[in-house]
């Protein structure tokens, strides 16, 4: 495994994902019904980035498990 110097936390490592989680934050924000954007409040903003992640790690854990479905 390679060990970056400069690892910026927020960087898409799997381009093609991108869009997949572009459209899992906004499906999450209807949701909750949260408008994204600058207007937001950091908690309705940041609810909506804690559960992507929530949702990908469960997703990672199904995955290694040999339990996940692609959709």
């Amino acid at each position: 495994m390679q060990i970056r110097e400069n690892d910026n936390s927020n960087e898409i490592l799997i381009a093609a994902a991108a869009s997949a989680i572009e459209q899992m934050k906004y499906e999450i924000a209807q949701e909750f019904g949260v408008t994204l954007g600058p207007d937001s409040t950091a908690r309705a903003n940041g609810s909506v980035g804690g559960e992507i992640t929530k949702r990908l790690v469960r997703m990672a854990q199904e995955q290694l498990s040999g339990q996940y479905k692609i959709h």
